[in-house]
């Protein structure tokens, strides 16, 4: 049985609390003999500045680079908004995303049957919801060059953000998001908007090409990005694949988030090209939800998106698609059950803590064996 390499970066706020309960779940996997965990921790975001003065130590970068996948909690507090924009705790994120190579972010919006009434739509527009938002990760407005605030004299300043994007950069997610309908329902919606921004006629035209040569068999719609947020709280069922930059991919995926009735039940992965030799991508998941400083160390929170994210590392790291959909199952059987957490609790006359959702699922999962 192979070792997998691990590094745990729980970060701020609820982050450590929901990694705890990934450890609890990694270690059900390991009692079953479908894996070996070697866990490696360290720090990013605010608590990593208190530490070193920087968003991410040069050690715990090299031990990212280092790990079969990078497990990410969360960053960030109202307590560090003082500190150098440099050097915020979302700088630690930004870099490991830059620096690991990460530019293809999937962000799956599913809606369980049991929390169908927990979303603002109405059950019938999500229950039985199941799309994947494929999320530009490296280039975009976020990364462009000049980004900066100047001074312009007699009180006034300019802030300057630039949206750049080269046609490689387009194709390779492009790419992703082709391969990733083959397996599912075939269909890609790509977002941008090409009525106003030249990297919209751009992306529009490069995705075009691509599945003109490479993916014919796909269907491939294009909507302006506006459109399309429009059409995700309309009839989110019409979709499958969504593909779109880093800035309305951002948007996006958290407008889908709330489909499924909390930002704490959306998981991700973030990641790189495959290695031409081994076939191995570097990786890095984490879930969609913040650091939530405001319910930080009271056992509020709730763990599926991170619980989710440890399915995404077994699923897209190591294979073990069989593993991700017993733990997506046990997940699925924890809140048929009845089980919630504050943010999906609903009509529920109770909730659970953050410890005792964990708890449960790894319940579920060994008598899913």
């Amino acid at each position: 049985m192979t070792t997998l390499k691990l590094l745990l970066l729980p970060g701020d706020g609820i982050g450590p609390e929901v990694m705890a309960e990934v450890e609890k779940v990694a270690a059900a996997v390991a009692e079953g003999g479908e894996a070996r965990f070697e866990f490696e921790r360290g720090l990013v975001g605010g608590c990593a500045y208190d530490a070193h003065g920087k968003a991410i130590s040069e050690s715990d970068m090299a031990l990212a680079k280092a790990a079969d996948a990078v497990l990410f909690g969360a960053v960030g507090g109202p307590k560090w908004d003082p500190v150098p924009y440099d050097v915020r705790p979302e700088a630690g994120l930004l870099r490991l995303r830059k620096d690991l190579g990460l530019f293809a972010n999937l962000r799956p919006a599913i809606c369980y049957p049991a929390l169908a009434d927990a979303s603002s739509l109405k059950r019938e527009v999500v229950e039985g919801l199941d799309i994947m938002i494929v999320r530009e990760l490296t280039g975009g407005v976020y990364f462009g060059e000049p980004k900066e605030i100047r001074d312009l004299g007699n009180g006034q300043k300019r802030g300057i953000d630039t949206q750049v994007y080269d046609t490689y950069e387009i194709e390779r997610i492009a790419r992703v998001a082709f391969d990733l309908a083959r397996k599912r329902r075939n269909k890609v919606t790509s977002g941008e908007k090409r009525n106003v921004m030249k990297t919209g006629v751009l992306w529009h035209e490069v995705v075009t090409a691509v599945h003109a040569r490479e993916f014919k068999d796909v269907t491939l719609e294009h909507q302006l990005a506006d459109a399309l947020a429009m059409q995700l709280v309309r009839w989110p069922k019409q979709f499958d694949v969504i593909v779109t930059d880093n800035l309305f991919g951002d948007v996006l995926s958290d407008i889908a988030a709330m489909l499924t009735g909390s930002l704490g039940m959306l998981p991700s992965a973030s990641l790189g090209e495959a290695d031409a030799v081994t076939g191995k991508r570097r990786a890095l998941y984490e879930p969609v939800h913040g650091s939530a400083p405001d319910i930080a160390g009271k056992g509020l929170a709730n763990p599926i998106a991170m619980i989710g994210s440890l399915a995404m590392a077994m699923r897209y790291s190591f294979g073990l698609g069989a593993t991700a959909d017993r733990i997506e199952a046990a997940i699925a059987r924890t809140l048929a059950a009845g089980l919630r957490t504050a943010d999906i609790r609903g009509d529920a006359r109770s909730v659970v803590s953050t410890a005792q959702m964990g708890d449960s699922i790894v319940a579920e999962y060994r008598k899913g064996a």
